[in-house]
């Protein structure tokens, strides 16, 4: 087993994994570092990945991109509407609210859900990791924009099932950036803290976090972003600039044309990466639409111009981050900056003024993301039994040359939204605004609420701050029914364990009854567990304990039984477990899971028999051209005309049947075809191949005869008598078929094959090792003899 780190991006995905030696990215089959979060559809087989990316420009409307993006939305969801038409591919609203993609594959009318796209993109890096690493890949960590909802991240746990992946945990982006950044870091000392501003400018989005550096561990201390702010965004300025330029130049209207403008945009993206280096850059484009070549031409000064709101907008989660933080700038001792979408210069500037430093660019922009998931995984990995406090030191040597080295002993991650709990008879808080896990509380953590209820009841998890949520949406997250409840008094005392897990989801661990009864006898008290009398019926929180749990030192409440018995002064506490049920607001069932899984499964073997088909026939065409070759040149004196132009009729035949009715045919047909030339083949292939191996083999007898004539001369009279006859015999017999074999012509079959030589060589070796075994061990014998003789005398 292995653990990897994957990096989901809205374009491209890399997969970074944890080796004794350090963090390697891995290479796909087209040996690059980035895979395209691509899936294409064809008529019988999907393209994911390099070969879906190709799709794109051939086949728009039956591939798949940037479905990150839609991952966990409604299809009615405000701002979604103008990202859809960004779209070629159909979508249309699912009977739940949510996104459907609507394609043709195999003569038949699909729908997938965009979980269900993830899971094969996260199914092809699977099987590309373990094709890099010869062995099984399951556990993983997942790296996940900080603004994901409490849905989306339980999309990516369904995604990641459908693939057969098990996450150990969904880490911020911008965490994971942190923690690759801060293992490496050589300037920590024990007296001061270290603040860190990383700034990720991705493909789609804008994410922002200030992280803590102390030794042995890392906070991050708040989190910003915009959701809709990314380098596609600067591209569409450039897209939209340049079609309203064509339309009046060139009279087309690229917005008519799906190919034309996956093209347009495509060929934008470059030139943004172009003026990023220089002060104007050209665009030229052939065959465009309408069969006309376009050109023009953008300087830097133009499009920071013409970005110039795209380019404010940045500025406000880096105000926010720093406002959340509580920090000043002086406080403040690196920027860090990253993401594909980060390298417009006119960005640096802007955040050179925000934080009053230059950003800098010290790890690899599009890596990072994936490299720290690879270390987290392996920091949770049961596969690398080592001490945590060793596990850098022993897996990573080359951490032992740097003076400052040093290893994590917990990564602290902080809420980016405000989550909060009501039940039936209101809101459950701790805090006056409401509010159970306030925006920046870390994770993983735990609450232990103490409620006072008389039957079942339910509790419904929301955020609380609804502007803090991207694109406004749904503040529900999921509700948890309680009971029934066997109580034998009037109010019963609930003890609710609600935990905010490693991936940022909030769950229902457990729901305790407690009971008091009369006693006399003393024990311990339990600190978790403490005795109340019932003062109030109203809906409040008795008692709130908060467990922060590390990665690598997690704390727990002590285990509880039903029906234990906790013994008090006075009273015996009785605790019965209380069952809980849950429902995740327009999230997938198990059912649906399963047959998500059946469908991936399906969709594997179709494409593997795809595979399998095309080799068949990429075999069957190469041994057409081979064969044609051969038969003129190679095989010319082997075959006689007849074979030669009978052959030859039928590569002819093969030929013009693979590029006209050949074209798309079944596996055994092709294999009856390559069986077919075969017949007709291999006689005069075998007579070719046999030659040269027959007088390798006559050199071989011949050389086996003249060692056993040697080795003869030490034998006695009558064993070399009969060595040396059986090597005459060979001899002559190879003589007399070599002399057979000359007078045949080469176009029928030899007189002898060279396996009957390899066999009378064989043969001879037996018997010659036969005889002079035999005599040794006759002359030890006799000197055994002679030796009892003199003892005797």
């Amino acid at each position: 087993m292995s653990v990897v780190g994957l990096d989901i991006g809205n374009e491209n995905c890399i997969i970074a994994v944890a080796k004794q030696r350090g963090i390697d990215v891995l290479l796909n089959d087209e040996s690059k570092r980035e895979t395209p979060a691509a899936v294409s559809f064809g008529e019988k087989q999907r393209f994911i990945g390099s070969a879906g990316a190709a799709s794109a420009t051939m086949n728009p409307r039956s591939t798949i991109l940037q479905v990150k993006r839609l991952i966990g939305r409604k299809f009615n969801e405000p701002g979604l509407e103008k990202e859809l038409k960004l779209f070629p591919f159909e979508t249309f609203e699912s009977p739940d609210g949510g996104i459907l993609i609507r394609l043709q594959f195999m003569g038949e009318v699909h729908e997938f859900t965009p979980v269900q796209i993830l899971g094969m993109v996260l199914s092809h890096l699977k099987q590309i990791a373990e094709k890099n690493l010869e062995m099984p890949v399951s556990e993983c960590v997942i790296g996940i924009p900080s603004y994901f909802t409490d849905l989306q991240r339980r999309a990516y746990l369904d995604a990641a099932a459908i693939a057969g992946l098990k996450p150990l945990r969904l880490l911020h982006d911008c965490t994971a950036t942190a923690l690759g950044y801060g293992i490496y870091k050589t300037d920590i000392s024990n007296s001061s803290p270290v603040y860190t501003v990383f700034v990720d400018i991705g493909h789609c989005d804008t994410q922002i976090c200030i992280a803590l550096f102390e030794t042995g561990q890392m906070k991050i201390i708040s989190h910003a972003f915009d959701c809709s702010l990314g380098g596609r965004d600067f591209d569409e300025v450039l897209f939209n600039h340049f079609a309203s330029q064509f339309k009046e130049r060139y009279n087309i209207d690229v917005f008519t044309n799906i190919k034309a403008s996956v093209r347009l945009r495509a060929s934008c993206e470059k030139l943004k990466k172009v003026l990023s280096a220089n002060a104007e850059a050209p665009l030229n484009i052939e065959c465009l639409m309408d069969e006309k070549d376009v050109r023009g031409l953008i300087k830097r000064e133009e499009f920071e111009k013409l970005s110039s709101d795209l380019l404010e907008r940045i500025t406000v989660p880096c105000r926010k981050v720093l406002a959340d933080s509580g920090l000043t700038l002086d406080k403040i001792n690196s920027v860090e900056l990253v993401g594909s979408g980060s390298r417009i210069p006119a960005i640096t500037r802007i955040l050179a003024s925000i934080f009053n430093r230059e950003p800098s660019r010290t790890i690899n922009a599009s890596e990072c993301v994936a490299r720290g998931c690879a270390l987290q995984c392996a920091m949770l990995s049961p596969i690398f039994r080592v001490r945590e406090s060793d596990y850098y030191w022993f897996h990573f040597p080359a951490l032992q040359a740097c003076p400052g080295g040093w290893s994590f002993l917990g990564v602290q991650d902080s809420l980016p939204l405000s989550i909060g709990f009501s039940s039936d008879k209101g809101p459950v808080c701790t805090l006056s605004n409401g509010v159970l896990f306030p925006k920046g509380h870390p994770f993983p953590s735990v609450k232990i609420l103490t409620l006072h209820r008389t039957n079942m009841f339910n509790m419904e998890a929301f955020y609380v701050n609804s502007n803090e949520l991207p694109s406004k949406l749904s503040p529900q997250i999921n509700t948890f029914t309680i009971g029934p409840i066997q109580c034998h008094t009037n109010m019963a005392k609930v003890k609710v364990r609600v935990q905010l897990n490693l991936h940022g989801i909030v769950k229902l661990d457990s729901a305790v009854l407690i009971e008091d009864q009369l006693d006399n006898s003393v024990t311990t008290n339990d600190p978790h567990l403490t005795s109340e009398e019932v003062e109030d019926k109203s809906d409040r929180i008795s008692s709130v304990e908060n467990i922060t749990q590390l990665s690598d030192n997690s704390q727990s409440e002590p285990p509880s039984c039903p029906g234990a018995g906790v013994a008090r002064r006075g009273k015996a506490v009785k605790r019965l477990e209380i069952p809980i049920s849950e429902s995740v607001c327009d999230g997938m069932k198990r059912d649906e899971i399963a047959k998500a899984e059946e469908k991936e499964c399906w969709l594997m073997q179709q494409d593997l028999k795809m595979e399998q088909t095309k080799d068949k026939k990429n075999a069957l065409e190469s041994y057409v051209y081979e064969m044609r070759d051969k038969i003129l040149n190679a095989y010319q004196s082997f075959a006689n005309e007849s074979d030669r132009e009978e052959i030859s009729r039928k590569l002819q035949q093969t030929e013009d049947w693979l590029y006209e009715d050949g074209m798309d045919e079944t596996e055994n047909v092709y294999v009856e075809k390559l069986e077919d030339l075969k017949k007709l083949v291999d006689p005069i292939e075998n007579r070719y191949k046999d030659e040269e191996a027959r007088v390798q083999a006559a050199k071989d007898l011949l050389k086996c005869i003249e060692d056993y004539r040697k080795a003869a001369a030490s034998l006695s009279s009558i064993k070399k008598d009969a060595v040396t006859d059986e090597c005459n015999k060979a001899e002559r017999w190879l003589q007399e078929k070599s002399q057979q074999q000359d007078s045949l012509p080469k176009d029928v079959d030899p007189m002898v094959w060279s396996c009957e030589i390899k066999r009378k060589a064989e043969a001879l070796e037996a018997t010659c090792k036969y005889m002079i075994r035999s005599n040794a061990s006759r002359d030890d014998m006799n000197v055994t003899d002679q030796g009892d003789k003199s003892d005797g005398m």
